[in-house]
């Protein structure tokens, strides 16, 4: 199990105020999931345009 990625408290409020919902404490590993692999996208699109800087743009690709 990795290190969550998220902050828990801002997740579980934005989903309270904006669905009316609660959530789950194994939804913090699911989402650090969801981080985690968009990151390494990130990082392989940052690394095929020759760069050692992840930019917002790489998020997006």
């Amino acid at each position: 199990m990795s290190e969550v990625l998220v902050v828990a408290s801002k997740i579980k409020k934005h989903i309270k105020d904006t669905a009316g919902m609660n959530t789950s404490a194994s939804a913090m590993q699911a989402l650090t999931k969801v981080v985690e692999d968009a990151c390494a996208r990130a990082v392989e699109n940052a690394r095929s345009d020759k760069r050692k800087t992840v930019m917002d743009r790489d998020f997006e690709a």
